[in-house]
């Protein structure tokens, strides 16, 4: 009964060890955040709500990666810049 035991225990420590390597590879393999992001408003009728630092933790599900000069662009088309992350004092950006 004990012998039972102690190996479903190791066959549990093993899965886990398994599922944690599997979670790190996952992690590993996961592309870098984007340096800027352009959060889309809900209608696709409408200008972006905001630009991002990415990374920002306030950036939403509608929010794209974009290039320096995308974000740069659209600063000065007046999207307006995320209050959180301030990407336009991250870029350099002036009215």
């Amino acid at each position: 009964m004990q012998q039972q035991d102690l190996e479903r225990t190791r066959r549990w420590i093993a899965d886990e060890e398994r599922r944690e390597a599997e979670r790190q590879r996952g992690v590993a393999a996961r592309p870098p955040d984007p340096d800027w992001l352009i959060e889309q408003s809900l209608s696709r009728d409408t200008p972006p709500v905001y630009v991002h630092v990415g990374g920002c933790y306030m950036a939403g599900r509608r929010s794209k990666g974009v290039t320096r000069e995308q974000a740069l662009r659209a600063l000065a088309d007046r999207v307006d810049p995320c209050p959180h992350c301030r990407p336009d004092t991250a870029l350099g950006f002036a009215d």
